[in-house]
Order: structure tokens, then sequence, then C-alpha cells
């Protein structure tokens, strides 16, 4: 029985593929639509995946124990000027925040953007005021050189530690310790350059930076009394609830906030930050991929409307089937089985246009700071929409087919 049903199986999808053979490009361009929405899907849901594992990979790189204080939203008469809006962070908040028993570092930050120049090069990058354990802070070590030290916050030194790309765009191959760049016309002393961290998962390179004294940037390059924010490294990732606990009481106490009455800071830990972070890409991956999906909608129509074409063609050839003995369930299975091998070769091929897209994505020098990543889930999840997409529209014109009256058909001409 089994021996039949597999003769009988194998027979069926022979005369499918002779069936599609007579119409070579009719048959190639049906297949074409899911060829396009498989590997539009895979290359969509690819860049998403990506986006996500860059993302994931650089709070790995962080660390899991690190918060981050910022300024709060400013309510004027019912008016929220937004988050930053406040400004009353101050160099001794950070100060006392880096005493509190949960805090094992700190780096008050003011951040700014400039162009930096040294000889008849210049390079424009984003200039970070940081305090002198911001290495420690960020888990980033200093590859060759050395970071500025408490002495030069203090003093508001004209000093500098640079990032790997703005060390390779002023520098290429000159060691540039010693040497001295000029920030708004401001001569830096280079001290040292950062390791090398990479692309941040399609938001930027992390190494196109300077970082100088938060003070030195807080008095030369922006003119306030205030700092932006605060980065604060935990004890232990089990201890950030309680280090973010005890920041929100010393700063409500500082700040002389009322009980009841609004904060004028926000404390956010890596967690938070990395859920909200991985909840966006994960939205925009599903979006991404639906858009995709759309394209083999309109495949699976095309199948639908060639396989009606096909039995109209054919209402003869079904009619001698059914005069020589084929079922209903016969012609249902024939034209079905059609449908469904244009669908599933469309796929692989499809898979294979997927996955040349995704790394040629990646090669092409505009998206060159774009990761993609080729799931095997997305890979199957395209495939067996493919398939699905066959039966579904396969369905109709197949069982139009089988319903044929046998001596109406041998009459069609």
């Amino acid at each position: 029985m089994l021996k039949r049903s597999l003769m009988h199986g194998t027979r069926t999808f022979r005369v499918a593929i002779r069936a599609l053979g007579r119409n070579k490009m009719r048959s190639f361009l049906t297949a074409l639509g899911i060829i396009i929405g498989v590997g539009a899907v895979i290359a969509m849901v690819s860049i998403g995946e990506g986006a996500k594992r860059g993302i994931e990979d650089r709070f790995a790189s962080m660390g899991t124990n690190l918060l981050f204080v910022s300024p709060g939203s400013r309510n004027v008469r019912g008016v929220h000027s937004g988050f930053g809006s406040f400004q009353t962070l101050k160099a001794e908040d950070a100060a006392a925040i880096e005493e509190l028993p949960a805090v094992m570092f700190v780096s008050p930050a003011v951040n700014a953007r400039a162009q930096v120049v040294y000889s008849n090069k210049n390079w424009n990058t984003s200039i970070q005021g940081t305090g002198a354990r911001y290495p420690e802070v960020r888990a980033w070590d200093v590859e060759f050189g050395s970071y500025f030290d408490e002495s030069h916050v203090r003093a508001a030194a004209k000093v500098c530690v640079l990032g790997a790309d703005v060390k390779q765009n002023l520098f290429e191959d000159e060691d540039p310790v010693g040497q001295v760049v000029r920030v708004k016309r401001i001569p830096f002393k280079v001290l040292g350059v950062m390791k090398r961290r990479g692309e941040s998962g399609g938001f930027g390179s992390r190494d196109d930076m300077i970082a100088v004294p938060y003070t030195t940037a807080m008095r030369r390059l922006q003119g306030i009394d205030y700092i932006q924010s605060v980065d604060v490294r935990a004890v232990s990732a089990a201890l950030m609830p309680e280090a973010q606990r005890q920041i929100e009481e010393l700063l409500r106490v500082r700040h002389r906030i009322a009980p009841g009455a609004e904060d004028d800071f926000q404390v956010r830990n890596m967690s938070e930050i990395a859920e909200t972070a991985a909840e966006s890409t994960k939205i925009m991956t599903i979006l991404l991929g639906s858009i995709a999906s759309i394209s083999l909608l309109v495949g699976g129509i095309g199948i639908m409307n060639i396989m009606l074409v096909s039995v109209t063609e054919r209402i003869r050839e079904i009619g001698i089937r059914m005069a020589v003995g084929a079922r209903e369930k016969d012609i249902l299975l024939q034209f079905l089985t059609e449908a469904i091998v244009l669908s599933l070769i469309g796929g692989l091929i499809g898979i294979g246009f997927g996955i040349g897209s995704s790394r040629l994505i990646k090669k092409i020098q505009m998206f060159s700071s774009m990761n993609t990543v080729v799931s095997v889930e997305s890979v199957l999840l395209a495939f067996f929409f493919a398939a699905a997409i066959g039966i579904f529209f396969g369905f109709y014109p197949a069982r139009k087919a089988s319903r044929l009256d046998p001596i109406e058909a041998l009459r069609y001409e």
C-alpha cells in the first residue's frame, strides 16, 4: 500500500514537472514573484536581526551594571520641555554619587560636536567630556598612551584622548601621543588612543570621538556650569536596583525636591535601555518582514492566475484523463502539485537570492556600517510560507479542474 502511494506520488510529480516544462518562460515568470518575495523577506529580516545583534553586542561590551543619570523634563504651566531641559545636574552631584555604597565608579559627561584640526587635516567628530574614571565605567581600555587623571580634571587641562577613527583620519600611521590638535581653535595635547570598538549596530562608529576632561568641556568648549549626564558603574549587576534607589534618594535630597513632587532628574539602568532597544529592533524586524511578505502574496496571486489559465488550456486533457479512469482527487492532486512545485522552486531560488542580497548589502559602501544576520529561522519561515502560498492559491484552480464534467470537457475545443 505504501509502495503504491509512493509510486503514485512520484508519477504525479513527474507529470507536474512535464506540464510546467511545456511553458518554461511562463513558469519562470510565475515563480519570479515567489523568488522576489522569499528573497525580500530574508533580506529585510536579516537587516533587522543585524541591528538587534549589534545593539546587544554594544550593551554586552559595556557590561550589565551601568546606570545613567540625566536631567529630567521641565514642566512649565503644563508644557513639558522634554528630557534634558533641566540644568540642575552639577559636578558635585556626581562626586556625591561616587560616595554611595552600591556605586563603584562615576564619570560625569558633557558632550559637544566640533571640527578637530591637525596640521593640514581636519575631522568633524563628537567631543565627549568625561571623568578620569571613564575607561573603568565603560569598560573601554586605552590602546596606547594613557587616559587623563584627576589632576587634569581639576585643572580643566587642555588634554585629550582620541578614538581610533579620529586617530586614523588625522594621523594615519603617525604616532599621535604628544602631538597637539585644535578643537574650536583651542590646542589640546594628545595623551593616548582608545582601543577600537567598531560599529554600533548600524548607529555609527563608537570610535569617532575625542575624550576630554568634562571640566574642560564645560568651561572652554561649552561655557556652562552644569553637567549633562552622569555615567555610573554599580558594584555588581545584583546591586543595580539598590544603586538606583540610593542615587534617586541622594539627588532628591541634594536638589531639595519635596515629597510627592516631580524629580528633576532621571535614572535609567542598562537592562531597561537594552530591553527598550531590543523591543524597538524587534518591532522594526517585524515591520520589515511584513512589508516584504506583501510581495509573497502578490506572487501567490500570480500562481493562482496562471493555474486558472492552465486549467482553461487543458480542459480537453482533463476530460481524457477522467474518461480513462482518473478520479476527482487525482485531478485535484495533479494541479495542486504543480502549484506547490512552482512555489517550492521559487522558494529555493529565493533563499539563495535573499542570502546573497544580505551579504551584498554589507559590501555596498553606503551601507558599510549596517550589519546583516541571516538566521535559520528566517530562512525556514520564508520557505514554509512560500509552500503555504502555493497550497492556498493553488487549491482553487485545482478544485475547479477536478470538478469539470468529463463529457463537457471532451467536447471542449
